[in-house]
């Protein structure tokens, strides 16, 4: 039975509440199976309505919350019992604090846009409810995670997430490529999964509990040094902490994220940019003392320890990993393992702060960004996502498509006075204050390649001359036919290598249905440009709710109660004073990746044949073998598929096969043939002979009789009459003998 615990402190309305902020989502979900295929648009107004009221609750919230700072930085907690376990009690509720508030209403916005974009983008799929009804899960998981009390929920909510990412990346399983890719992230996943089970058992054997918070949880006993052995949990850590990377895509379990691609670019936008891939972070940063205490100080001293070191190598082979994608999403998922590996470089350096900032403003670019290409492919490519093919000129076709490109683009490159350069630069900024050289010169390397692989993706995407798809939209040839018997061929393509879209009632054309659009004549319609233009307008201010070079800090103070660690002496460093000189290095390379990734671009791609830029790969064979060694991915699918994959997973297989055939089989036949023989049996002896025989002799009795008895049914009155005298007569004759 549930329990109800009285919350530890009176607070606004919305913050008492706000475990309902995953429970409308949850309960829309069933409503959208059992009746989404009655409504009037698919169930797709029962996810919006309630991705509209989790949000305004989780504005609410966020309002409260900061009003609640300005007197109180204690968190607010108000759980349930769940179940118990002799002494143990598990519960399910809420675990409010400046941490979790932003989560929520970030999560709670990303998927209220994604969502109404997504009307447009998935309109007369044949699996538009289930869509909508995995999308609003898929939100409900990552909230509920985000409210966990405890590692229990915590678990609860990844798991949902794990589940809804599978649903949804294979959203179109018809095409192999689909298919294929759903399982690869789900079983890369579950690898990293096992960690986090595993992380979870013994955070309960170290600590005696997994409350999060309060005095007696996890972060305030491993903060206060309340365990009993530092070696445990160091180990402890490190098995959590696999989980975050194979959750967020840290290498060397990144390969899953690109492939995931193959879902609807609504999915791409949403998990790319606030949920699953952020669950990972998320992870470390909710319960940062276990690994600040437990990897920091015990692994490899001050200046090197696994989680930065696993986010500075993730950092590079990402952004590298960028260069050679013509697919324009798959740049865009390198990236995001790229930033990722920022926000993680972030939380190992000890900027606690930065790195969760970072999390809030790449939600806003990111999601723009992949929407972005939606709209591209949706509209001006023809259903493609390949920018050398289908792409090129799109920049006068599609203005609102490319004004909020490139405002998301200069702040996923860390231009200043863009929200990225206030959240990036402050972590590259806290590695050179904390003395981790090292991994200051990987955030100024990855700086200057994320500007030049972005800057490649815009020359190619929306400059240049148009190609393909492309070439039709701008020189004013598109098709703007319909045919019912293609859209129910293309309805579920959008696999990895045929980039096929699906066809909608419009066949994609920026007509509208004869109305005019609200913002230019020839772009997307505006479900989909709407959010474009609200997401980035905040990728372009979000950033001054921390810009330390203003000395804003209003982010910080709302968070600041949330890292579980002092700042200063015994805890994390103090942030750094902003100063322009140190910012100068960083501002210097992203000019630089501008102008050598421009020149290049006009050098390589459409220009004169004769330019000595072009087939350098195929000329030079030092170049050649590196672009091989990338578009190869660094042979990691190679080691993980054709190595791990066949040297375990094959063999099991092969035993397993060998158990059913001579083992299962085997018994199965055998009680197959011992119960066949013994019906035989039963058949001669007990059937025939024994019932068949009483049956067939109780019939030759009664025929015998019958024989006998035969002649008496003569039909002769008077013999019938003589009987009757003579039964008369010996009856009479027996009274007299009885009664002598």
């Amino acid at each position: 039975m549930f329990a109800e615990a009285e919350a530890t402190h009176a607070a606004g309305w919305f913050l008492e509440h706000a475990w309902l902020i995953p429970v409308i989502p949850a309960v829309a979900f069933f409503l959208i199976i059992f009746f989404g295929k009655k409504m009037p648009r698919g169930g797709s107004e029962i996810g919006i309505a309630a991705m509209l009221a989790s949000f305004v609750i989780a504005a609410g919230a966020t309002y409260q919350w900061i009003q609640w700072t300005h007197h109180s930085e204690e968190a607010i907690d108000k759980t349930l019992t769940w179940w118990s376990s002799g002494p143990l009690k598990f519960s399910i509720g809420q675990h409010i604090d400046g941490l979790a508030v932003m989560a929520l209403v970030l999560v709670a916005f990303i998927s209220t846009l994604v969502q109404i974009y997504s009307t447009e983008y998935v309109r007369g799929d044949r699996r538009y409810t289930h869509f909508f009804a995995s999308l609003t899960l898929f939100s409900a998981g990552m909230l509920a995670m985000v409210l966990a009390p405890n590692m229990v929920q915590f678990v609860l909510g990844w798991e949902i997430m794990g589940l809804c990412s599978f649903m949804l990346i294979g959203h179109w399983w018809e095409e192999e490529a689909n298919a294929r890719a759903a399982l690869k992230a789900f079983f890369t996943v579950r690898t990293g999964d096992m960690g986090l089970l595993v992380g979870t058992a013994m955070l309960l054997a170290v600590f005696g509990t997994l409350d999060i918070g309060g005095e007696h949880g996890i972060n305030a006993m491993a903060a206060a040094g309340e365990f009993d052995s530092k070696s445990m949990l160091m180990w402890t850590a490190v098995a959590l902490f696999i989980a975050a990377i194979g959750k967020s895509g840290q290498f060397p379990l990144h390969t899953w994220l690109p492939d995931a691609m193959a879902g609807p670019t609504p999915v791409s936008s949403l998990l790319h940019s606030s949920t699953m891939v952020v669950a990972g972070v998320f992870l470390v940063a909710r319960i940062y003392p276990v690994f600040h205490i437990g990897l920091d100080i015990n692994v490899a001293g001050h200046h090197f320890n696994f989680i930065a070191v696993i986010g500075g190598i993730t950092i590079l082979i990402a952004a590298g990993l960028a260069f050679v994608q013509n697919d324009i999403k798959k740049v865009l998922a390198y990236s995001t393992v790229s930033q990722l590996g920022y926000m993680m470089m972030g939380l190992g350096v000890g900027a606690w702060m930065p790195a969760v900032f970072h999390i809030f403003t790449h939600a806003f670019f990111k999601c723009c960004l992949f929407l972005c290409a939606g709209s591209i492919a949706h509209t001006g490519s023809h259903h493609s996502f390949d920018m050398k093919t289908d792409m090129g000129g799109l920049r006068k076709k599609m203005p609102v498509t490319f004004v909020t490109w490139v405002i998301s683009t200069a702040a996923l490159c860390g231009v200043p006075f863009f929200s990225g350069f206030f959240s990036k630069d402050e972590i590259i900024d806290s590695a050179h204050a904390n003395d981790y050289t090292v991994f200051w010169i990987i955030g100024l390397i990855g700086a200057f390649m994320t500007t030049a692989y972005m800057t490649r993706a815009t020359y190619l995407t929306f400059f240049g001359k148009a190609r393909g798809g492309a070439a039709h939209f701008v020189d004013g040839h598109e098709d703007h036919s319909h045919d019912a018997a293609s859209d129910e061929v293309h309805h579920d393509v959008d696999g990895l290598d045929t980039h096929a879209h699906p066809v909608h009632d419009d066949h994609h054309a920026p007509l509208n249905h004869g109305k005019p659009l609200p913002f230019a004549p020839d772009d997307s319609p505006w479900q989909i440009t709407a959010p474009l233009i609200l997401l980035s307008f905040l990728a372009l201010v979000a950033g001054y709710l921390n810009a330390a070079p203003f000395h804003w800090h209003s982010f910080e103070h709302w968070l600041e109660s949330s890292i579980g660690l002092p700042i200063g002496e015994g805890g994390i460093p103090e942030p750094p004073a902003f100063e322009w000189v140190n910012a100068l290095p960083s501002i210097v390379l992203v000019l630089a990746g501008f102008a050598v990734s421009l020149f290049l671009s006009k050098k390589v791609f459409f220009n004169d044949e004769k330019s000595p830029f072009k087939g350098l790969t195929e000329r030079n064979s030092l170049l050649g073998a590196g672009h091989r060694f990338l578009v190869n991915k660094y042979y990691l699918d190679a080691l993980y598929e054709g190595v791990i994959v066949k040297s375990i997973a094959h063999p099991i297989a092969k035993a397993a096969y060998w158990v059913n055939q001579n083992v299962l089989d085997g018994v199965v036949n055998s009680v197959g043939i011992t119960g066949r023989r013994t019906g035989e049996w039963v058949y001669r002896n007990v059937d025939q002979r024994v019932v068949d025989g009483a049956v067939n002799g109780s019939g030759a009795t009664a025929r015998g009789a019958g024989g006998v008895l035969q002649p008496v049914q003569s039909g002769k009155v008077s013999m019938y009459g003589a009987l009757l005298f003579g039964a008369a007569a010996v009856g009479a004759l027996v009274l007299v003998l009885v009664n002598s």
